[in-house]
Order: structure tokens, then sequence, then C-alpha cells
């Protein structure tokens, strides 16, 4: 959720300029190492950057570990029963403990297993296929979780005291509330410290808190007061989830993803040690966001497996079942939805792979490649189930249960498109993912020229930046003419695949092209054209993802049929990428405004006349007051038990 206007916070009032300023003052400033993405979008295809793309890291165990969690997985767990039930089975998550599963990434001197991103996305990818709520729980606990602000924030004496637990025992991170989604401005939850700096009271609601009824350990986000000897601001705790004043008041039931552990959680006088504090305060913003700059590649790597999986259904379902004298897969108006999985199944495997690779090699800053990642794989892999679903029509609808009840295979078409809805939405939503990458990508811009189109800034200010901007423009601007995607023989190497790196190299300096239109034309008020920067933003997103298929298409252990799947990726991705292009400029933006504001003042309630709607009485979010519970603890706890199989 996003933020228009003022609205009160802890006594103060937080208008959009304010808002904006505690966004910008949270992300990275700087960029030390290479990033794919940011010169993509200077009109700049620096393909050497991923190819040849970093090997997989040699790992202790990795394909043994996979192994067993296949083997632990065929055995021991059943989707359906989850689905049903709308749980994870004790044994289940115990289980998943006994062979190491919640401490895949942890180094193994503090007693996980060690594996690298590429691994660890491969497990998400096995065990999403048997119930997506089983890589909910792990990858919130592993990648949002304690154990990564603590391995990159963290003191030797945090990382030496919880991450070996973190091994075993299950954390959750909390940062949204009831009345703050996208916009950390306006945070509510408080921690106060004492007078003699040892600890920390917190105090505060939390919502969607994924894990968190059953966590041991938590990271809380709350607002430090600013005082003497106190820089205050949005700070990170690590929080015991049995600690006195820490209640779960409600267990969130969801569209899809029937057996996350998803509450509602209040902390109330909640006492912390001030040593339980991850990093500075004010720092927490900017851990939360440096943590999801690698953690976000999780959800990828489920998407991925997700279409996969739809892509295996439409195969054999396609290709079996028979109307008017043939397979539907023969009819054109399937073979096109078929394609179209096909190759989509085959790029956000490679998304996931090249960015996996490049987090494991650690040598380029990818906050743009992780960030395009999440957005363009949710996006797709939703639009992958919901072709399968179509494709398999009344049967598609009917949940798996309904089908083999009646003696047909229980397939959970539904269920898949189910969910993968909440992908689009939970650690960043669409829309604001596409204005994070959309500041990522003006930031070389901003840098020469921010003054310039600065109202606040003075006449010498302005007339520096616009010295500053003059040179970086004559330099810049002539690079985006011409380039290698213009020459025949351009990328000649990658042999059928190099057409598409060519396009590629010149949509990448047509959109740099533009995004300097849109700066020159709307200046400041760009920020407000989030529909121009989305389309920007898609359409990066589709150039990385063509980049990535072309790379991962050649790498040595590829089946020589995946460059056909590349192929025919690229040629359905350039479709969507002219089509963005056209867009840009030629819409109804300006109509869709002014309509929405009209519907907003309520000039079409007429519209909703004839309607019985229940929903419609009561408050449109709860009370966020912070107080003792009038509610019970529904907090589970899932026992410990053995050890971890290394």
């Amino acid at each position: 959720m996003t933020t228009v206007g003022s609205q009160s916070v802890s006594g103060t009032q937080v208008d959009a300029q304010q808002a904006r300023q505690v966004a910008e003052e949270a992300r990275e400033s700087r960029w030390d190492r290479p990033s794919f993405g940011k010169e993509l979008f200077l009109g700049r295809l620096r393909i050497d950057l991923i190819d040849p793309l970093p090997e997989a890291e040699p790992s202790v165990g990795g394909e043994a570990f996979l192994e067993r969690l296949r083997e632990f997985c065929e055995a021991k767990v059943d989707g359906q029963q989850i689905e049903r039930d709308a749980w994870i089975p004790d044994e289940v998550i115990n289980g998943l403990k006994d062979i190491g599963a919640f401490g895949i990434k942890i180094p193994r001197e503090y007693g996980g297993l060690g594996l690298p991103a590429v691994y660890y996305h491969r497990a998400l990818m096995l065990v999403t296929t048997v119930n997506p709520s089983i890589g909910a729980l792990l990858s919130a606990h592993q990648s949002v979780g304690v154990p990564q602000p603590v391995q990159l924030f963290g003191t030797e004496r945090q990382k030496q005291t919880f991450l070996p637990r973190c091994v075993r025992e299950i954390t959750a991170f909390l940062l949204t509330e009831p009345d703050v989604g996208s916009d950390p401005a306006r945070l509510a939850a408080s921690a106060v410290p004492s007078e003699d700096g040892q600890r920390y009271t917190l105090n505060g609601v939390k919502l969607w808190t994924t894990n968190g009824v059953l966590a041991d350990l938590l990271v809380v986000m709350a607002r430090v007061p600013e005082s003497e000897g106190h820089r205050g601001g949005i700070t990170a705790f690590v929080v015991e989830g049995a600690a006195e004043g820490v209640t779960v008041e409600h267990r969130n039931a969801f569209l899809g993803l029937r057996g996350i552990e998803n509450g509602v959680t209040r902390l109330h006088n909640v006492v912390v040690p001030a040593e339980n504090r991850i990093g500075r305060e004010g720092d927490g913003l900017k851990i939360a966001l440096t943590t999801l700059n690698t953690g976000r590649l999780s959800l990828p790597a489920m998407c991925a497996a997700a279409a996969r999986w739809c892509l295996r259904i439409a195969r054999g379902w396609s290709s079996q079942r028979v109307q008017w004298g043939r397979p539907i897969g023969e009819h054109e108006a399937i073979a096109s939805k078929v394609s179209f999985i096909a190759a989509t199944a085959f790029a956000l495997e490679a998304v996931v792979e090249v960015s996996g690779r490049l987090a494991d090699a650690d040598r380029h800053d990818i906050r743009i490649e992780a960030a395009l990642a999440k957005l363009y794989s949710t996006e797709l892999a939703w639009q992958v189930a919901d072709e399968l679903v179509q494709i398999r029509g009344g049967r598609g609808y009917e949940t798996a249960e309904s089908l083999a009840a009646r003696g047909e295979r229980g397939v959970p078409a539904e269920q898949v498109l189910r969910d993968l809805r909440i992908n689009r939405i939970f650690e960043g939503s669409s829309e604001i993912m596409k204005l994070l990458i959309a500041r990522e990508a003006v930031d070389t811009h901003l840098s020469v020229a921010g003054d310039l189109i600065d109202p606040k800034a003075d006449l010498p200010r302005k007339a520096r930046a616009a010295a500053r901007a003059g040179s970086f423009y004559a330099r810049w601007l002539p690079t985006l003419v011409a380039g290698k995607g213009q020459v025949p023989t351009g990328f000649a190497e990658y042999g059928p695949l190099a057409e598409h790196l060519r396009f590629v190299e010149r949509a990448s300096r047509r959109i740099a092209r533009q995004t300097f239109y849109g700066m020159a034309r709307w200046q400041a008020r760009l920020k407000h054209r989030q529909l121009f920067l989305g389309r920007i933003v898609d359409i990066g997103a589709e150039l990385y993802a063509m980049s990535a298929s072309c790379v991962y298409a050649r790498t040595d252990d590829q089946d020589e049929s995946a460059v056909e799947l590349a192929d025919a990726f690229c040629r359905q991705a350039r479709q969507r990428v002219e089509n963005l292009f056209r867009r840009l400029w030629h819409n109804t933006d300006a109509d869709d405004r002014g309509l929405a504001r009209r519907v907003l003042e309520g000039r079409y309630s007429w519209l909703e006349e004839g309607i019985l709607d229940p929903s419609i009485d009561g408050p449109w979010i709860a009370e966020t007051a912070a107080g003792p519970s009038r509610h019970e603890n529904h907090r589970r706890t899932v026992p410990n038990s053995g050890t971890v199989s290394t």
C-alpha cells in the first residue's frame, strides 16, 4: 500500500515528502560494484557481466542434502493433507529440522549446512512442488527472518548466540502494521530505551507475520524516539518469541498458502536487551532492504518451480485430451498457451539461476537484478498458472480432492493459481517493486541533475547542477545513437540467439532515451508518473529475462534443446516489449487518473446500487492501539527434537 497526503504517526504529521525522505535515506546510495541491471537502464548491454556465467559454487554436501530432502518429501509429506487441514504437521516441521532444512544457508561454523544460494533455491523449488506453504515456511525463516540480517549486520557475539539456534528454531520478520504497509515513515511500533541504555521496551502491533504463529525468534522493526544520547529512528531487534508481552492474537487465513503460519502479533511492554539490537539505531530500514536484496530471490525460485509443474501438467493433459479428433494441444488456441508455458518456464529458471550465481559470486551489486527477478517471476508465473487452468477447463477450476473423489487424477491446478497470487503482493508488491527499481534506474540522472530539477534548490545549486548535467549528457547521449545491436554480425557467438541480444542492446539504448525524455518533460514530477516508470521497468525486466535466457541456454550442462526454448521465449518477449514501448506515450493514463478521482469523489456511486454487501459495515482497518491483549494467544509451538543431519 502507498500513502497519499498526511497521516499522524506518534503525534507527528508525515506528509508525502517526508515519507519519500525516509525511504530515500534507507536505500543504499553507493554503487561500489558493477551492476548488469544498472547498466541496462543506462543504455549499455554489459553482457560480459553475466557471460561467462559464474560457475555454481562447489559445496560440501549440496547434492546429498537435496537427495535427503527429496526422499523426505516423498516419504513423509502429504501436500494435499496440508491443503485440507490448513496446517503443516509437527512431524513434517521437525523432520525438516532434522535434515537441516532450516539452516541451508547458515555457515557451517555456526551449525548450518553452509550451502550457496543456488542450492537454497533448488531446495525451495523442490519443497514448493509438494506444497508451497513449506516453501513459505523455510524462506520466511532464512531469507528475511533472523539468520539473514544477523549474518549481514550482526556482531560476532550475535552470530554465535543466534545462528546456531536458527538451525533448529523458527524465526519471523515483523515490519508491516495494520495501518502501515509500504510506507515506512508511518511505522508506529515503538522501542523506548531505558535510562541506563541497557534495554528497550517495545510496544506495537504487527500484521501478516509469516511464521509468527510458531516462531521462536523474531526480527522486529520499531521506532526509537530521538533523544539525548539516542540517534533514534526505525531500528531492528531480535526478540524472543516466548518473551513476556508477545502475543499472537490471530492466525490469519488466506486465499492460498493455506498451511502458512501467519498472524497478528502484539508487543506489549516487551523488554529487549540492548545487545539484541541489530546495527545502529535508525538503521532498521536499511537492514531490511539490504536483507531483501538477495532474500527476494526465494520467491522467483518458488515461481520457477510452479511454472515447471504447470508445464508438466499442460504437456500431459494437452497430449492426451482429445477434442474434435485431435489432442487439444494440436489446436492452435491451446498450442499457443502450451508454447507460452514452456518458454516462460525456461526463462524463469534462467532468471533464478543467473541471479543466484551472481549472488553467490558476490562480485556484483544485484539489487536491481534481484528486484527485477522478483517482479518478473511473480507476474509471469501467475499468468502461466492462469493459462494452465484455462487449458484444463472445468477440471482446472475443480479442486484436486473433488477430482480424486470421482475417480480422476487429483491435479491441484486451481490451488496453484491461488497459492501463486500472493507472490505479487508480499516482500514488495509489484507496484512498489516498480517504484523501487525505477528509483535505482534513474539514480545516475538524479546524482548529476538532482538539484537542477529540485524545486527547493537555490540558483547557485541549480547552476552547479546544470554544469554537471551538461558535462555528463554531452558524453552520454551520443552513446545512445548507435551500438552493437545495429551491426548484423553483433553477438555472432550466440548463434540463433544473436538476433535477440541485438534486440536487447537496441532496446536498452531506447529505454535510456525514453527515460531521459521523461525526465526532461516532467522533471521533479516524474516521480508521480508511476505508470510511465512502471512500463520502463517492465521493459527492463523483459530485457533482463531475455539476456539471462540467452546466457543460460548456452551453459555446458544444458540440453541442446534449451536454445529452442530461449529462442521461443525471446520472440514472445519481444512482442511484449514493443507493446510496452508504444504505451509509454500512447495510453489513457491521464483519462484514468481523472476517472479514478471522480470515482473516489462518489460521482458514480449510483452504479453501486442494487447489490447486497454485508462487508460494507465495519472498520476498514483494525484498531492498532498498543495495550494488553484482549484475545486468546494463538501461538503454535513445535517442539524441537533430534539433531541436524550433516
